[in-house]
């Protein structure tokens, strides 16, 4: 069980689902190759495999692709689920493009061709140049060590690394587009290009992105729980009429925040400014204030901020901890505390302006699972979110974006927002099919969507859900919708797990254990299983009990039932959007 971490809603990475939108939209400028270059190259098969939690390494590979391309080579792309490791042997050229998931872990799509690289009977790999492209967030202890692993292992077996492997903070653009550029010519020979400008009028207006996150108006934040629940959980419906976005069900919408005026206020006095000090902020001149609630992260401290107070207090604890590098340590003395708490302990420790930026992360977007059909509401996009509200060291504190949505955004205020697609999340295209959705909590939010979904296709698929939380008469959420799609015939079937209704805790793997031989004949009869929720307690107690499901009702053994859930997940009928 990895530390417990701040109960922060804290910025969603590749690993908690960064994206890519528009990453070639607006250029001025493109390869074009020449008549002999080309020639060079164009035998030449280049393999681009990625591993992917919720879709932003799929789509730098294909922009990888697109730029090969440029060059004359003609480039493969797959999922890491989709080639076994013994084709690996075959490939001549191959890129590498991951991102890591949790604490260091490999994505789901790219886990079981991991475990077979590690085998003692993975074959040599000395005829293969490659290099490795991570994706992470520098927040994060184990940063970008899928890519790590991947660059490691791949020499240990005897490939050539052509270039060095490239390390993307949440900032990725930049840096992939520089690897890219960069390794792609080695892999082509060496092709000559050639830098053609592209005639303004032809470029299409860039999509809304990252980047370029779309304005939207908040229409609705509802509660959802019972105003005497131990949770805040609200409804939201935000506008995106006019925008030209779509959406599907399964895709995530990602919300830019701006930060509290209240903690940008009690910080600024806390290291000794007056906030109207001017410093330069992505190449403009703006006050402090404005720069704290708009552009750097404040809520949870850096990893420089916090060795940076250690050294100016002399603090021995913290600088004991950091010291001996117990990350362990490190995270226990951290729980409960964000920026404001370490500067009020240590009150003596002031910082200019730019020293205090100088230190500070980026303000990063937050990423939701959408909780409506694009098909049912086009011109809107439904979220469901829990409010991050806890006390701790004295204070009141709140998540950043939760209570942006919650307590800031009205008439006036913009939502800004872009979309983050789920390729993989999806309901399945086959509409008789079953579907099988394990959600507690929040989790419920992409299962509501699937269901709406399934409503508009008038698909005759099963659909079973299990849902939970803590107690029925204040934390059952969307009961009505649900109560409506049971009786409508939707949805199929409905378990419920309120873990606190009764003495012995229930969750919805313990509901799953009771079912078990209908849940293994829906799979049998080549049903999908969803998982939506916390990916660290949740995520993996359904993970085991459907492993224990199959092997009991299918009379497997352990290693037969892991390779049965290897199938489903290659068949894509086990994903999970789990954070």
């Amino acid at each position: 069980m990895k530390s417990p971490q701040l109960p922060l809603d804290a910025p969603y990475n590749e690993n908690q689902r960064a994206w890519l939108g528009g990453f070639f939209a607006g250029m001025h400028s493109h390869l074009i190759q020449s008549a002999g270059s080309v020639s060079q190259a164009d035998s030449r098969l280049i393999t681009i495999l990625y591993g992917s939690q919720t879709g932003t390494a799929e789509a730098v590979a294909n922009d990888a692709a697109a730029v090969a391309k440029t060059y004359g080579l003609k480039p493969l792309v797959k999922s890491m689920d989709e080639i076994e490791a013994d084709a690996l042997s075959a490939i001549d050229y191959l890129l590498v493009i991951t991102s890591t998931y949790g604490e260091g872990e490999m994505p789901d799509n790219a886990q079981m061709l991991w475990d077979s690289v590690c085998a003692a009977t993975m074959p040599r790999l000395e005829g293969m140049q490659f290099s490795v492209l991570a994706l992470g967030d520098t927040s994060y202890d184990l940063f970008c060590q899928a890519g790590i692993d991947w660059d490691v292992k791949l020499a240990e077996l005897g490939a050539t690394r052509v270039y060095d492997r490239a390390d993307c903070d949440v900032d990725f653009e930049e840096p992939a587009e520089r690897w890219m550029t960069a390794v792609i010519p080695h892999m082509a020979g060496g092709a000559v290009t050639t830098i053609v400008e592209t005639d303004p009028r032809v470029i299409d207006k860039p999509e809304y992105h990252r980047k370029n996150p779309f304005p939207a108006k908040l229409l609705v934040n509802r509660l959802l729980t019972d105003a005497s629940s131990s949770k805040e959980t609200r409804h939201y419906e935000i506008s995106i009429a006019g925008s030209g976005l779509t959406y599907e069900a399964g895709d995530a919408l990602s919300v830019v925040p701006t930060n509290c005026p209240e903690l940008v206020v009690a910080i600024i006095n806390a290291i000794g400014c007056k906030g109207d000090e001017y410093e330069p902020v992505n190449g403009e001149l703006m006050s402090l204030q404005l720069a704290l609630r708009e552009h750097f992260e404040i809520k949870a401290p850096s990893k420089e901020l916090i060795e940076e107070i250690a050294i100016r207090s002399g603090d021995q604890e913290l600088n004991g901890i950091i010291e001996t590098g117990n990350k362990e340590q490190l995270a226990d003395y951290l729980w409960g505390r964000d920026t404001l708490d370490l500067l009020l302990q240590f009150p003596l420790c002031e910082f200019t302006a730019a020293e205090f930026i100088a230190l500070l992360k980026p303000l990063q977007h937050r990423a939701y699972s959408i909780s409506s059909s694009g098909k049912q509401y086009p011109d809107a996009v439904h979220l469901t979110v829990a409010s991050v509200r806890y006390d701790s060291h004295g204070r009141s504190h709140k998540g950043v974006c939760s209570t942006f949505l919650a307590d800031l955004v009205n008439a006036e205020t913009s939502v800004r927002c872009f979309f983050t697609p789920n390729k993989v999340f999806r309901v399945p295209e086959d509409n008789n099919l079953p579907m099988i959705m394990v959600g507690p909590g929040t989790g419920i939010a992409p299962f509501r969507a699937f269901l709406q979904e399934r409503q508009y296709r008038n698909a005759p698929g099963n659909n079973w859900l299990f849902f939970g939380d803590r107690n029925a008469a204040t934390d059952y959420i969307y009961r009505e919708e649900l109560e409506n799609f049971q009786e409508s015939g939707l949805l199929t079937r409905l378990d419920l797990a309120f873990s606190r209704d009764q003495d012995a805790k229930i969750y919805v793997q313990d509901r799953m254990r009771e079912q078990g031989a209908e849940l293994f004949l829906w799979l049998e009869q080549g049903g999908y299983f969803f998982v939506c929720g916390d990916a660290y307690r949740m995520a993996k107690d359904v993970d085991q009990a459907l492993h224990d499901i199959i092997a009991m009702h299918g009379k497997f053994s352990e290693q037969q039932a892991i390779d049965y859930v290897n199938q489903l997940k290659k068949d894509k009928r086990y994903v999970r959007d789990v954070y």
